[in-house]
């Protein structure tokens, strides 16, 4: 669920890395969609 929400929201520029990131330390997704979203493996 909100794995599909969040790649949108990068994709079309809503959402920068930082927010992304700062879902995964929010346990909304894993390091590992964060992986798929942005292209770099998760750093923490």
């Amino acid at each position: 669920m909100w794995f599909e929400k969040i790649k949108q929201y990068y994709k079309s520029g809503i959402w920068n890395q930082k927010m992304v990131e700062n879902a995964v330390k929010k346990g909304k997704i894993t390091p590992q969609e964060y992986g798929i979203i942005v292209g770099k493996a998760y750093q923490g």
